[in-house]
């Protein structure tokens, strides 16, 4: 299954978090986020949203 971004136009009531991840994964989260034209946190949540309509229970 390909991987699509979620559109960013649609602002909802969001919060801050912080990540501390690998450099290594940065680096990876960064080169698909310019390969798609968005931002290193829309993908981040795009996976996370993925993973989570994945699994749900």
């Amino acid at each position: 299954m390909a991987f699509t971004p979620r559109e960013t136009k649609k602002k909802v009531k969001a919060g801050y978090k912080t990540l501390y991840i690998k450099d290594e994964l940065a680096e990876k989260i960064n080169s698909l986020a310019q390969k798609h034209e968005t931002s290193f946190n829309n993908i981040v949540i795009s996976i996370l949203e993925d993973f989570f309509k994945e699994n749900e229970e």
